[in-house]
């Protein structure tokens, strides 16, 4: 995996976060710095060596954390998918997340990672030689989220007919474009059945101000030694407001906010000081 371009890095900056959050007793993930070595980002090694992020209030929740933040609320959710009977469960844009080999899956629970090959690819290789083993049946989906990963999906297994928890994590903040985006939120609707679960964050739009914002807070990650243009991953104009877009579309959604997540961590429920824009956060259920 070549993680010196923008999508490889932002999948690095995922496992930065996990990987802290282990550090600090917030999250476990063993998996996560191992991968970030392995990935040779030397600005997300010395994030863990130093514990250093955006330069954010000391006494308030940090950047980072809000990334991990997400990441356990969106574990208990699948944990609580799994309770209820849930037993298929899709990862969008997977990167380097580790949840088939580091949560407790029900027995016959099958997780698809859809991804670029060579993301999977490292993931593999490296996970392989960490003697990592899985708890749920995976497969993995060799594809990008602009091509046509639903009859990838369907080609190694997918069943249309069965109720899915979806994952989107670090997906609908900008990384798609408008016309992308709103292809695979159709896709998901498409493929879920009845009582199927849904849980991302996302941003409703990206505008001038936002993107300066943006490049802002990415021009403090470079001046601490990021040599990644993360900013060139985000896609200006209008995007369809996502709760709205799938409540339209037999989904009742519900907004999870960012105090919530929070709590959940046992962090400060508030924003953080000098985090220039924060996604909003949702769940939803297929009627």
């Amino acid at each position: 995996m070549a993680a010196t371009t923008g999508v490889a890095a932002a999948a690095v900056f995922g496992a930065a976060a996990r990987a802290v959050a282990t550090n600090r007793g917030l999250l476990n993930d063993p998996f996560a710095e191992p991968l970030v070595r392995a990935a040779g980002v030397d600005h997300f090694v010395r994030v863990i060596d130093d514990d250093r992020f955006a330069a954010d209030d000391a006494d308030g929740p940090r950047f980072l954390d809000l990334c991990a933040a997400h990441t356990r609320f969106v574990d208990e959710f699948a944990a609580e998918a799994g309770r209820a009977g849930l037993r298929q469960v899709v990862i969008l844009a997977s990167g380097l997340d580790t949840r088939p080999y580091r949560l407790w899956w029900p027995s016959g629970t099958t997780v698809f990672e859809i991804e670029r090959p060579e993301v999977l690819d490292f993931k593999d290789e490296a996970l392989r030689g960490l003697g990592a083993t899985l708890t749920a049946s995976r497969r993995a989906v060799g594809a990008g989220l602009h091509q046509d990963w639903p009859a990838a999906l369907r080609r190694v297994g997918f069943d249309a007919t069965a109720p899915t928890v979806w994952i989107a994590e670090r997906v609908l903040i900008g990384f798609l474009t408008p016309a992308v985006q709103d292809r695979v939120l159709h896709g998901v609707t498409a493929m879920s059945a009845a009582g199927s679960r849904f849980a991302a964050d996302h941003m409703p739009t990206w505008t001038p101000l936002q993107l300066e914002a943006e490049r802002s807070f990415v021009d403090g990650w470079r001046r601490h030694g990021l040599d990644v243009d993360l900013a060139s991953l985000t896609h200006p104009g209008q995007y369809h407001y996502v709760p709205e877009y799938l409540a339209t579309r037999g989904w009742e959604a519900a907004q999870r906010s960012l105090a919530e997540l929070l709590r959940f961590m046992g962090l400060p429920a508030r924003r953080p000081d000098g985090t220039p824009f924060v996604p909003e956060y949702l769940t939803a259920t297929r009627g």
